[in-house]
């Protein structure tokens, strides 16, 4: 089931990336994009029943190797969290600047000035 809402968050971002005209709108639907992607890795890593991938020397490696999540989609998320926000926040940033020298967000309102 939250493997089809993750599809369905995803399709709403990429719905606002290709479709909107409005740069903010443009911005917000890759922010719900990214947390799409980061949904689905968390749910790669996922696994019923796991215990934190930390191991002690009294347990059995078998036991462990079972039960444990995979860390590396873990890594990847948190990776993907600061990457993601570096980039919002270079969008919102040249976001304001188009704002600043066009005065409006629309897009095809942008490619009518030509300045």
């Amino acid at each position: 089931m939250i493997w089809i809402l993750t599809f369905i968050l995803f399709a709403i971002g990429v719905y606002g990336v290709v479709c909107k005209r409005n740069l903010v709108k443009i911005i917000l639907g890759f922010m719900i994009l990214d947390y799409a992607i980061n949904l689905f890795l968390i749910l790669i890593g996922y696994r019923k029943g796991g215990i934190a991938p930390i191991i002690s020397q009294n347990e059995n490696l078998q036991e462990f190797v079972s039960k444990a999540v995979d860390p590396l989609p873990q890594a990847l998320v948190l990776t993907s969290i600061v990457i993601g926000l570096a980039i919002t926040a270079l969008f919102v940033a040249i976001a304001i600047r188009i704002y600043e020298k066009f005065g409006t967000f629309d897009i095809s309102k942008i490619k009518e000035l030509k300045g």
